[in-house]
């Protein structure tokens, strides 16, 4: 069965057949695959791995706007194939991924005569903003200290965080020296402990009540 056979199981046989038919890509880890001003070229569908998406901003920050994983849809790319407008943010591999490209051409026949293939589209479209409206609500009423918490908890493994500092920081919407200086304070509370790039989590119950709403 090919990758069709879940996420668009209603589509019609013909058409099925023709998208398992496109080819997988093997994309690895680093590749950049689209920036500020480039143009949809088609619709990616990731079968395995992660794609990171930034905004950078006029100061040079960068906001880590959504991470796009299996059975995840591009925001960017669905608004630039719809609306014919060019990217505004920046895409990489954040992983090595496997990924079908649907053509610009393909994705439009399909959308304009396939009512599976709209509901696949529009309900991933949908679902990823509201993904994106959840980062506006915590960037903008969310402590910094609470985010990073959260983040440090989400990305942990064996309670340990391998991560820079900058990339902390794009992925909490805040400043480089910023997290520097909350790392500081959360070691201080005996919750972290940070040795060049891996962060130890020394009281995950403190970090989670630190990250819950209040």
């Amino acid at each position: 069965m090919g990758w069709t056979g879940t996420a668009l199981a209603d589509l019609d046989a013909a058409d099925r057949g023709r998208l398992d038919a496109l080819p997988v890509l093997d994309i690895p880890r680093g590749t950049r695959l689209f920036g500020p001003g480039d143009h949809a070229q088609g619709f990616a569908v990731i079968l395995d791995g992660r794609v990171d998406v930034h905004l950078t901003g006029p100061s040079g920050r960068e906001i880590l706007l959504y991470a796009v994983e299996p059975g995840q849809s591009c925001v960017q790319t669905t608004l630039g194939l719809l609306g014919d407008a060019p990217y505004t943010a920046e895409a990489h591999a954040a992983t090595d991924c496997r990924v079908i490209h649907i053509p610009a051409a393909r994705f439009h026949d399909l959308l304009d005569r396939s009512r599976p293939f709209r509901r696949y589209v529009f309900a991933a479209f949908a679902a990823r903003m509201a993904d994106m409206t959840g980062l506006l609500e915590r960037v903008a009423f969310t402590r910094v200290d609470a985010r990073l918490a959260t983040a440090l908890l989400g990305l942990a493994q064996d309670g340990m965080v391998q991560i820079t500092q900058a990339d902390l920081a794009i992925r909490i919407g805040t400043a480089r020296e910023v997290v520097s200086r909350q790392l500081d304070a959360l070691a201080r509370k005996g919750l972290v402990e940070t040795d060049r790039g891996r962060i130890r989590l020394t009281d995950p119950d403190g970090l989670a009540r630190l990250a819950a709403p209040l």
